[in-house]
């Protein structure tokens, strides 16, 4: 049976940059502490999962549809373009890729969407067993008996399914885009409805199930503070649903199943930085 591994390569990208003990710098003066902590955790994914198939995928810088709904959608990122390139995660872009490359693991940057949206579309169309590596929640809504999540922190990794989400969350898979409309989103500048907090939420979507039901029986909830909050705040709750929300069905994605093929090689991180020269 086929098993894909997709990796959110610009989540594992500032997870590695920014989450290494210390800069490291290599021969030539320049930091590889990213480019070090990527291959050396990506290699150690490819274990844990053992898929037949593997693809990494990166954000590009482009516009998407959720910038056009919202302004603000992570309007609270740093602004890269007045830090010195060095020092910034992206200037060891060109090693990853090299390193890739070495490694013949397919990889892709986006151009018109976000690479949650094309994990999103291939969830939708696999008939496979997908893994999808990232520690973006988002992509708690895209799984089902076939598709997991797994949350890369060294020993301490996690394999995310659906029990995991209801004892986590209390709520289902395909309830976490409305679970998380509700709360808001911190990271992506989402702000949710106010006095509805986790417990609140799922309680609410065991009771009406979706947003739209939600919505719709307002009047119905119990408590006068979240009745009033679902009801003043219902534009910005169908917003952050739509900010939230993963397209599942794309025109088009970027690499077949035959382009991610990939045989482990049973190489060591300092073997692959060593072959691309970035260490000596």
């Amino acid at each position: 049976m086929k098993k894909l591994l997709l990796v959110d390569g610009s989540n594992l990208l500032f997870q590695m940059f920014y989450g290494m003990p210390a800069r490291i710098i290599n021969h030539e003066g320049r930091s590889i502490q990213g480019t070090l902590g990527f291959v050396g955790a990506l290699l150690k994914m490819i274990r844990m999962v053992s898929p037949t198939h593997v693809a990494v995928f990166f954000d590009g810088e482009c516009e998407n549809r959720r910038t056009k709904i919202d302004g603000d959608y992570k309007a609270n990122r740093p602004d890269y373009r007045e830090v010195p390139e060095e020092e910034t995660p992206f200037s060891q872009l060109p090693d990853i890729y090299r390193a890739l490359d070495w490694l013949n693991i397919a990889h892709r940057e986006t151009t018109d969407c976000e690479t949650d949206d094309w994990m999103a579309g291939y969830a939708w169309d696999s008939v496979s067993e997908l893994v999808i590596a990232s520690q973006d929640s988002d992509f708690f809504q895209l799984i089902t008996d076939k598709v997991r999540i797994l949350r890369y922190r060294g020993d301490k990794t996690v394999i995310c399914d659906r029990d995991y989400i209801r004892e986590k969350l209390g709520v289902e898979p395909e309830q976490y885009a409305a679970f998380k409309s509700m709360t808001g989103d911190a990271a992506d500048n989402i702000k949710g409805a106010d006095k509805i907090g986790p417990k609140t939420a799922a309680a609410l979507l065991a009771e009406f199930g979706d947003l739209e039901h939600l919505i719709a029986g307002a009047e119905n909830i119990k408590k006068p503070s979240v009745r009033e909050s679902v009801i003043r705040n219902t534009d910005r709750l169908r917003k952050n649903y739509e900010l939230i929300r993963l397209d599942r069905k794309l025109d088009e994605l970027p690499l077949s199943l035959n382009e991610m093929v990939y045989r482990d090689q049973g190489v060591g991180t300092m073997d692959v930085l060593k072959s691309i020269g970035v260490k000596k």
